[in-house]
């Protein structure tokens, strides 16, 4: 049987993000992975041998907020606890890294998974510029 790995700060390929985001939520995602992955504080994916099949980013401000975005998992491997291993290993990383606070959005039907990180639900606002 194949092994997911949790690796840290891999800075998978543009294809490699795109064919999961696609497969994700059926967009091409960010025209340039890399140069959001530079300027992250860490990031994680998941990998089945060499395929990347999820992934976290965990943004910052420079002190001591951060921001999880981008938490994924390819369709064909949920419920097996991928997600939430790769929050897991992003905040343990971030507190490791001087982080006093980790920031999430997320819509309704996601409050359980992120509830389930350890999240606590807050009021926040959002706005879109178009």
């Amino acid at each position: 049987m194949d092994t997911i790995e949790i690796r840290v700060d891999p800075f998978p390929g543009q294809r490699e993000l795109s064919d999961l985001w696609r497969a994700t939520w059926e967009i091409d995602g960010v025209a340039d992975f890399q140069s959001v992955l530079t300027r992250s504080l860490t990031h994680v994916a998941a990998y089945l041998n060499t395929q990347v099949i999820g992934f976290a980013n965990m943004a910052w401000d420079g002190g001591v907020h951060a921001f999880l975005v981008d938490v994924c998992v390819h369709p064909d491997y949920r419920d097996l606890g991928i997600g939430q291993s790769m929050v897991q290993k992003a905040i343990a990383i971030a507190h490791k890294r001087g982080i006093a606070k980790i920031h999430v959005d997320f819509e309704p039907h996601l409050r359980e998974f992120y509830l389930s990180c350890g999240f606590t639900p807050t009021d926040a606002g959002v706005l879109t510029i178009q």
